[in-house]
């Protein structure tokens, strides 16, 4: 029965409607635009180890099946949730033998991240012999997902969330496409089209998700109208939600800590849980800020907000709610500086840029045989020598400044403790 139900094109409007060519996929023009190098990957069969990374319903596994549909190599598709070792090591095996008679294997994983440190440590003889070329999909991110020896074999590519523009065009084409809801003869309305994209939160599953209940609500020939949408969209949750206006909250919440204003983050926060966000996701967020917009002004900010991404992780909701609304607050009411971004953002520019200077002789390693042959090492202070300990030597071989601030909160106690230190009597070698 199920069979016949999906032979008679029942599947999923989100599944129906996946691309087959690079014309029809909607979103991620920075990395499968024309002329990209991925895309040049894939149009040449030649994709290497990747992990696509990104939100939902942005086009992650879409892009896996395309690149089944259109390479000469054998696909392997397998789901993290509910693969286990032996059909891992399976797969591998499969790899291994196409390898043998000249074949490539492409071995996708979605979900990727729920492998554990045994199942992903599982693939890495087979992707470094070249046995199977991995392609993982997941929504976390991989620096925090990913064991480091896994991450270190692969090429990451960043799925952003779908613009409004972009939703639109993939709600026009489900309408329009026959594969869609063509049969079905609906319009939309340009406010309720406007709507249906907003509400979607850069997620594209979820618009088609949403536009799939709206068609079976309707009789053939009707107008897609705001009333319908938001009868099916806002029936899910509370007006939060996944999709709706989640960036647009996450976005106040991190820019009203930034701003000092403690009641509206903390409105911000309740938003957020009460619409089911992830509380781990807002934790990551504030540990970012810790450093980006207070840094050095009050150092004891990122120690508050790592370890309140870890009671997160450990305890969960709903107490989880207790924590992140004691480190918003200490946040939103700390001394706030950008010193740090600044200046690592000014050093990263200088080194993309070309300035790239060399390591002075009396810096460089002397551990080893012949080193002080060739003058490393030669002429090095070692400043523990020394009164206050410190003494003055160039450490870079041309002189550069990258690093300031406006000696905010405990900046201010630094910079003291530094002039301290350079003033200090006879630091110099005689």
């Amino acid at each position: 029965m199920m069979d016949t139900l999906f032979s008679k094109g029942k599947r999923p409007l989100a599944v129906r409607l996946q691309p087959e060519n690079f014309e029809e996929f909607v979103g991620q023009r920075h990395i499968i635009g024309k002329g990209k190098p991925l895309r040049r990957l894939i149009e040449n069969d030649a994709v290497k180890p990747s992990i696509f990374w990104g939100e939902p319903g942005t086009g992650k596994t879409a892009l896996a099946r395309l690149i089944a549909k259109m390479s000469n190599a054998d696909f392997i598709e397998l789901n993290a949730v509910t693969s286990n070792i032996k059909e891992i090591k399976e797969a591998l095996a499969k790899g291994r033998k196409n390898f043998e008679i000249g074949r490539k294997t492409i071995l996708f994983i979605d979900e990727i991240h729920r492998f554990n440190k045994v199942q992903q440590d599982a693939l890495l003889p087979d992707i470094e012999a070249g046995n199977v070329i991995l392609v993982g999909a997941s929504t976390e991110n991989p620096y925090f997902s990913l064991v480091p020896a896994l991450r270190s074999r692969v090429k990451l590519y960043k799925f952003e969330p779908l613009s409004p523009g972009e939703i639109k065009t993939l709600i026009m084409r489900a309408l329009t496409d026959k594969r869609g809801l063509k049969k079905q003869n609906l319009a939309i309305s340009e406010s309720a089209l406007e709507l249906l994209a907003r509400l979607s939160g850069g997620d594209g599953r979820k618009a088609l998700n949403y536009l799939e209940e709206i068609a079976a609500l309707l009789p053939s020939g009707s107008e897609i109208d705001e009333k319908v949408v938001k009868e099916v969209a806002f029936g899910e949750t509370t007006k939060y939600g996944k999709g709706d206006y989640h960036y647009d909250v996450i976005s106040a919440f991190i820019k009203s800590v930034r701003g000092s204003d403690v009641d509206a983050a903390l409105y911000y926060l309740a938003r957020m849980l009460k619409g089911g966000e992830d509380p781990v996701f807002i934790a990551r967020r504030l540990v970012i800020l810790a450093s980006e917009d207070i840094g050095n002004a009050n150092p004891q900010a990122l120690l508050m907000a790592n370890a309140a991404m870890d009671a997160v992780s450990k305890i969960g909701m709903p107490e989880a709610a207790l924590v992140l609304a004691q480190v918003t607050i200490y946040l939103s009411m700390s001394p706030k500086s950008n010193a740090v971004y600044k200046s690592l953002k000014r050093v990263v520019e200088a080194v993309e840029s070309g300035d790239v200077l060399p390591v002075p002789l009396h810096l460089r390693d002397s551990h080893y045989k012949g080193a002080g042959n060739m003058g490393h090492g030669k002429g090095y202070l070692y400043p523990h020598d020394f009164p206050g300990h410190y003494v003055e030597q160039n450490y870079l071989s041309e002189d550069r400044k990258f690093y300031s601030d406006d000696g905010i909160g405990f900046e201010k106690q630094l910079k003291q403790w530094l002039e301290e230190m350079k003033g200090a009597k006879n630091n110099r070698k005689d």
